[in-house]
């Protein structure tokens, strides 16, 4: 089982990615400092359909479930691979602006995670 970290950002919106295989399978955490389990996404590729589905789970006044279903989404999409993305971000008083930065940094991270995935 072999394991990848990549963080983004800065100040407040900094914003972590790791990943490790567990047989064929990619499992993800998106955190920044005050990281929890705000969501969870599940997602397969369907290789006799050649489509991905993705299942997510959210946690109580969490808002993390769109950060963990695009990512589960698009990990499993490109990898063929069945993927596990827990997404947990919190940010005490956070503004719009520091919303958008975090959604930025995500997408960032995860653009280099699928640049970089054979290495997990």
């Amino acid at each position: 089982m072999s394991e990848y970290q990549i963080t983004k950002g800065e100040g407040r919106t900094r914003i972590s990615l790791s990943a490790q295989s567990i047989g064929e399978d990619i499992v993800v955490t998106i955190y920044n400092e005050n990281g929890h389990i705000g969501a969870v996404a599940v997602a397969e590729y369907d290789h006799t359909e050649k489509r991905t589905s993705t299942s997510i789970i959210t946690r109580l006044g969490h808002k993390d479930d769109t950060i963990a279903h695009k990512a589960a989404y698009l990990i499993s999409k490109q990898t063929k691979k069945p993927s596990c993305v827990i997404a947990g971000v919190h940010l005490d008083d956070i503004t719009e602006a520091e919303i958008k930065k975090f959604v930025e940094n995500a997408d960032s991270l995860l653009e280099e995670f699928l640049r970089d995935w054979r290495q997990v």
